[in-house]
């Protein structure tokens, strides 16, 4: 299995129009970047390689992950159009998607417990989002909703009552076919110049144009993890999240996401 991981972004959210700040993935929690969390957790559980898709800031990115990775365990692919929508970071690992192995897709900006990517990672479904069932309402977070045990809509608006709505947070496990598929739907918002978009509108196509079995997932309500898109969300990861991280399952479960500021 490959890691599809974006890190090309930014941070226009967290940092307004500032460039100084570092990238998201070399924001610093409990003395480690987030990038060297997520290294560290990848090699020990197995994963084949990290594909890293770079951009704003790429030679910080690629210095910090060579320092902290086995040699030849990352490589580096880079996104020219980086101030552009995610839809294009993703297209830009299409080859790897259509490469004939297992997919691991993440993004770059989030702090969490082990156990939320261990679970995706081990779980039956061979096509898996992951959903968090304590979120708070509106816009911004991107929801997974669940009718008769299968994910049936996907996105940050959705219409429509279902059995189950969570947020989701980022990560998803594909097999060969389906993360094929997907490197074909960013292939279409590229074409038609949709530069702009985000990437879960492409992986919503495939949600929506799969058979109903095709996608399953895993309830991680209740294991410490956040986004970091927000200035407020760097206090929350520092107070509600950071401090849960080496908790035992158990515990972790009982540990609200994110928290209260």
């Amino acid at each position: 299995m490959k890691a599809v991981m974006l890190a090309a972004g930014v941070g226009r959210r967290l940092y307004g129009d500032d460039r100084h700040q570092p990238p998201k993935a070399l924001l610093e929690f409990g003395g480690k970047t987030l990038l060297r969390r997520h290294i560290e957790l990848l090699t020990e559980i197995g994963i084949d390689e990290l594909v890293l898709v770079v951009g704003h800031r790429k030679a910080e990115i690629v210095a910090e992950a060579e320092a902290v990775a086995p040699k030849g365990f990352v490589r580096f692919l880079y996104n020219p159009r980086y101030r552009g929508g995610p839809v294009l970071s993703l297209w830009t690992a299409r080859e790897v998607l259509r490469s004939g192995v297992d997919i691991l897709f993440m993004d770059a900006d989030v702090l969490y417990h082990r156990h939320l990517l261990e679970r995706l990672i081990v779980s039956a479904h061979a096509n898996c989002f992951l959903v968090d069932r304590d979120f708070e309402a509106g816009d911004e977070p991107v929801k997974l909703c669940i009718t008769g045990g299968q994910p049936v809509e996907f996105g940050k608006k959705v219409e429509g009552t279902f059995e189950v709505v969570g947020e989701w947070p980022g990560f998803l496990k594909l097999s060969p076919p389906i993360a094929a598929k997907l490197a074909d739907a960013c292939q279409g918002f590229v074409d038609r110049g949709e530069l702009a978009a985000p990437y879960e509108p492409a992986m919503r196509e495939v949600l929506r144009t799969e058979p109903k079995v095709t996608f399953g997932y895993e309830d991680i309500t209740g294991v410490p993890w956040i986004e970091i898109d927000f200035p407020s969300d760097l206090l929350r990861a520092e107070k509600h999240v950071l401090p849960h991280l080496n908790d035992p399952i158990p515990a972790a479960r009982r540990a609200r996401k994110g928290g209260a500021a």
